[in-house]
Parts: C-alpha cells; sequence; structure tokens
C-alpha cells in the first residue's frame, strides 16, 4: 500500500507547524488546526490543498456570507452546499454535514435493518470512507466516492436535549476514541467536495432516469459496495448522484454505463467479513514490520510526531499518547510499528493475570495481536532480607529499568540465547507515588542523562511504566512468511508440576540456563522455573535442538545482573 505523505508535506511547508500539529485517529492521519475562539479542524490529507479555504471564517462564522453563498440540501440530517470565499484568488464548493452521533435513527422502529445500527462518529465515518476509497481505486465498475476534507467542531458547547444526543449512546462511542476525547457537548461537521450533479430520485422527478434505472442504481451500489466489504444500512436513491448533459441525458462511463457518485456515509460500515479481513491483513503487516523492525531506514520527516532514540544500545521510536498523556517508546527503527502498542489498542481489552507475583497479563489488541504487558517495578526496593548472602545481592543490584530489561533481552538473543520478544515501553500518563521508605533512587540516578526529544528524562519516579513483549508463539521470521502453525508455551516450573518434564530434568533446564547466561557475563540474581519458557508444536510434542535438548526461552529480566562491563553501549 502506497503511503500518503501529503500531510507530512503541507506540515512541513506550513509557516505555523509548531502550533499545529498531526494526529491519527482511527488509522487517518490529520492536519490538526487549533483555531480563534478554541475551535477545532482537523483536515484530511485531500484537504491540504484547501486549508485556507476551509477555516470556518471563510464560510460559516460569517453568517452573512453563509446566507447568501449557501443551500441547504435535502435529506433528514443538517446538510449545506456552501460556496467559500476566495482565498489566494480561488473558491471551492463544500458541503457541510452536521454529525449525528448518539442520536436516534429516524424510521429504525419500521426498518429491521436499521435495528441494529448506529451513526458513525466524524472520525469513524472518515475512516470508512477512506477504506471504501482505497477499495475502489482502480476498480472497473467507476463509481467515484465523495471525498471528506475536513472535519470541524466548534467550541461552543451545548445541552444534551439540544444535540439531540443519548447519553448512554454517546458512551459506547466516546470509549472506542481513545485517540481523541470527543465532547457530548460539542458539535462535529464533516466537511466534503462537491459534487455537480443531482441524485437519481431527482433525475426520475425531472423524467431522466425512469423507475427501473434508478432502482438498478440503487441496488448496483449496493451490490458493488458489499463486493468491496462495505455497507450501507440506509441505501436508497438519494446516496447516488449522476450528472445530467445539456443535451438533456445522463453522462455515463467508458462502459455506456451511467456514471454514478455515492454519497452520505453516516451509516457505512464493514462487512463481517471484511472486519476478519482487516484483522488479518493488519496482524499480517505486523509480523512482516517485526521481522524488519531494526533493518529499515530511519524516516523522520515523515513523522513529525515520531523521534528516534538509542537508550542503552537499543533503537526505539519515540512519541507521545495524545489519548492518556503518556509516553511511549516502541522497539526497532520503523515508524509504522508505533500505532500497534498505542495504549487504546490493548489496555482496556480482556486479559488474563499470568503471574502471582507481578502486575503481568495476556491480551489480544485490537489488531488480532497477542501480547504480555507488564508493570515495572523500577523505583521499589525489592522485598528481599539483607541477612541472607542470596537476597542481599538483590537488594543491592535492586529492579532492572523497564530499558534495562529490554536491552538486556535483545544482547541475550545477540548472543544465541533465546528469550520472548520486546516490543515497546509505555510511560503511563496519570502520575502515582512511591513512599521514601520503599524508594530505590539507583536507576534514576544511571539514566538522568538519557532525555527524550520532549527534554523530559525517560524515566520519571512519578509515573508508571509497563513493558510489553510478544506473546511468544513462533519466530518473527517464521509467523512474517506464514501466519499459522503456533507454538505453545509454558513456564518449566508449571512444566514439572504438570509432570510433563522429571524433577532431573527440571533442575537441569535451570542448571543449563544458569550456565548460559554466565557464559556470556549475566546473571540471573533470583532464577527460577517460572522464568524459563518451553514451547510444544502444533502437534503437541516438546521443541528441541538437534541434540534433542529442550529448547528454552528466557522471559523475566528484572534481577538479571551484568558481570561484565560493556554488554550493553
Amino acid at each position: 500500500m502506497i503511503k500518503d505523505i501529503r500531510i507530512k508535506k503541507w506540515f512541513y511547508a506550513d509557516k505555523n507547524h509548531k502550533k499545529n500539529k498531526i494526529v491519527k485517529i482511527l488509522g487517518v492521519e490529520y492536519a490538526h488546526l487549533k483555531l480563534k475562539k478554541a475551535d477545532d479542524l482537523y483536515v484530511t490529507a485531500d484537504g491540504t490543498s484547501f486549508v485556507e479555504n476551509l477555516k470556518p471564517e471563510n464560510y460559516w462564522t460569517d453568517k452573512k456570507w453563509f446566507e447568501k453563498n449557501s443551500i441547504k440540501l435535502s435529506g433528514t440530517s443538517s446538510i449545506y452546499k456552501v460556496r467559500t470565499k476566495k482565498v489566494k484568488g480561488r473558491h471551492i464548493d463544500l458541503v457541510i454535514k452536521w454529525n449525528r452521533m448518539g442520536q436516534d435513527i429516524p424510521g429504525v422502529e419500521d426498518r429491521e435493518e436499521l435495528m441494529s445500527a448506529k451513526f458513525n462518529s466524524p472520525f469513524e465515518e472518515v475512516s470508512l470512507i477512506k477504506e471504501l476509497r482505497s477499495a475502489m481505486c482502480n476498480s472497473p465498475e467507476g463509481i467515484f466516492i465523495q471525498k471528506p476534507l475536513a472535519i470541524y467542531t466548534p467550541s461552543k458547547t451545548n445541552e444534551l436535549w439540544q444535540t439531540g444526543r443519548k447519553e448512554y449512546k454517546m458512551q459506547s462511542i466516546i470509549d472506542a476514541h481513545k485517540e481523541i476525547t470527543l465532547d457530548i457537548a460539542r458539535s462535529y461537521a464533516v466537511i466534503y467536495e462537491w459534487i455537480e450533479g443531482i441524485d437519481a430520485a431527482q433525475a426520475f422527478n425531472k423524467g431522466l432516469l425512469d423507475e427501473k434505472g434508478m432502482k438498478a442504481l440503487t441496488i448496483n451500489a449496493e451490490k458493488i459496495m458489499k463486493k468491496k466489504g462495505f455497507v450501507v444500512r440506509d441505501n436508497k436513491p438519494h446516496h447516488s448522484i449522476v450528472e445530467p448533459k445539456k443535451d438533456g441525458k445522463l453522462k455515463k462511463n467508458k462502459d455506456g454505463k451511467v456514471a454514478q457518485a455515492l454519497i452520505d456515509f453516516e451509516l457505512l460500515e464493514r462487512t463481517h467479513k471484511q472486519e476478519e479481513i482487516i484483522r488479518k491483513t493488519k496482524r499480517r503487516e505486523y509480523h512482516k514490520r517485526q521481522k524488519d523492525r531494526f533493518a529499515i531506514k530511519i524516516t523522520n520527516k515523515l513523522h513529525p510526531h515520531l523521534t528516534h532514540m538509542n537508550i542503552l544500545g537499543v533503537e526505539y521510536i519515540f512519541g507521545h499518547v495524545e489519548s492518556t498523556n503518556g509516553r511511549l517508546w516502541v522497539v526497532g527503527k520503523d515508524p509504522y510499528l508505533f500505532d500497534y502498542f498505542l495504549p487504546e489498542r490493548w489496555e482496556n481489552n480482556e486479559r488474563i493475570k499470568i503471574s502471582m507475583f507481578s502486575e503481568s497479563y495476556c491480551t489480544v489488541t485490537k489488531d488480532n495481536i497477542h501480547i504480555i504487558w507488564e508493570v515495572s517495578k523500577v523505583g521499589l526496593q525489592p522485598d528481599m532480607d539483607p541477612g541472607k548472602k542470596d537476597e542481599k545481592k538483590i537488594l543491592e543490584h535492586g529492579y532492572n529499568s523497564p530499558f534495562e530489561e529490554v536491552a538486556l533481552a535483545l544482547y541475550l538473543k545477540s548472543k544465541g540465547i533465546e528469550t520472548i520478544y520486546p516490543r515497546a515501553i509505555y510511560m503511563m500518563g496519570n502520575k502515582t507515588e512511591i513512599y521514601d521508605k520503599f524508594f530505590d533512587k539507583n536507576r534514576y540516578k544511571s539514566h538522568k542523562d538519557y532525555i527524550a526529544s520532549d527534554g523530559i528524562s525517560i524515566l520519571k519516579r512519578d509515573h508508571n511504566y509497563i513493558i510489553i513483549w510478544g506473546d511468544w508463539n513462533g519466530p518473527d521470521e517464521k509467523l512474517a512468511i506464514k501466519d499459522g502453525d503456533y507454538c505453545e508455551t509454558i513456564n518449566a516450573l508449571r512444566a514439572y508440576r504438570e509432570k510433563i518434564i522429571s524433577q532431573d530434568g527440571y533442575f537441569a533446564l535451570l542448571q543449563a540456563a544458569k550456565e548460559k547466561l554466565s557464559k556470556v557475563g549475566i546473571e540471573d540474581l533470583n532464577l527460577r522455573g517460572n522464568h524459563l519458557l518451553i514451547s510444544f508444536d502444533n502437534k503437541g510434542n516438546l521443541i528441541t535442538d538437534s541434540h534433542g535438548i529442550i529448547e528454552v526461552r528466557l522471559c523475566n529480566f528484572e534481577f538479571l545482573k551484568n558481570t561484565k562491563q560493556g554488554y550493553i553501549k
């Protein structure tokens, strides 16, 4: 898929790009402009050529201009055609459609197909249209899909009764928009390009189409959209635009059929089949990018909201998390992996606690990616007895920082010792406190020189950190080629307790792991059987190496200690 870089080009050409910013919401990038009176304008890539025209003072907030240059269009929603003022010698014709998210759908009680439908939010609407336009690109059917240019939201708020929204309906929509905080009291307008022509119902009334031809256009649109994986719950002739010619006939496409454009997507949705295809595509893309995450060339200019960092010898893509005011470091040099680990993709998903001793959870992200996330204990003093020699060593060492854990995992991997895959580090936005009696300041001192692009130290005492690991079900290299034939894992201690391995076999695994670590200058100060994973293939057989020895994968790094200097840059 070709990446659209028009937003980035506009951003760097704009003199106010330090004031404005690029945001990504539901997979769509916008130029986000903060306007006068705290109004917001989110401009799509298609709208970047008309940014000045799209500013509301050039068509909407100048009431005299609007009254003289606008036409209210037919339909149950509040929708207008308006011509903008001339800006830099040109004006454009727009369609302003005020969004109806959270409202009841008119006529729902009389139409079964609308019973489970809901109005899209403006950002859902634009995201789905972008997908539909992409699916229709170069399509032989020749149907044109109206372009969304921007989303405009005035700062003025309204009472709930004025908006027509239902609070319970809005709450589910708000919960689904973690990248942006939707305001139940504000209005949102989707701004579209104007398409010349009339709708199919008007063409029928004017005698340009007979009833059969009008119905055929509607059925044709429904059929083609379904083929592309989409459906509009209230598909009707008013959604099809045709263009009359001077000779009284309708414009036709190259196949001799009536040329057709589609509008009105507030009830657009994916088919169930398309939803599954999207999930599989994103998952496949994810595994491919993970395989190559350190090999690609860094191109920060294409992603101005992200920066590259090297911390303890590990490459990261760093950026802020707008939805939580947090910070995120994604392992590798691929900026396209960043969105997979935004907390809205996994934080509130159903999860399973997988440890009695830590906040560690297994979950599946919204992109169907299996991950393990655990809250780092950095800054806490380990609950150990200084009177015991081995526990005293742990107290003196302290918990590794999340950045040390990731660096250790990758270092061991480079030395041929298998580990689970580190994916990302997330600093939570909300503040927390560690009482002085329990606080270990050592890591904050050792990391003080690592400053992110926002000018703030990577390690902050008053915030919790979450480390995200891949829930290991096969090598990235294998899954990038074929997503399937998964491995299943179990920790060695559980395998022993369930009599999958013998007691002698269990102790042999621990001793072998200890010796492997020692050879590369690493000691696990608290090595336990639940720090080691063993795997089964899809037939239930234990995976072994060429010598028949059970393969082991390290999955805990909080008390690993460097016994040789220089293992991490």
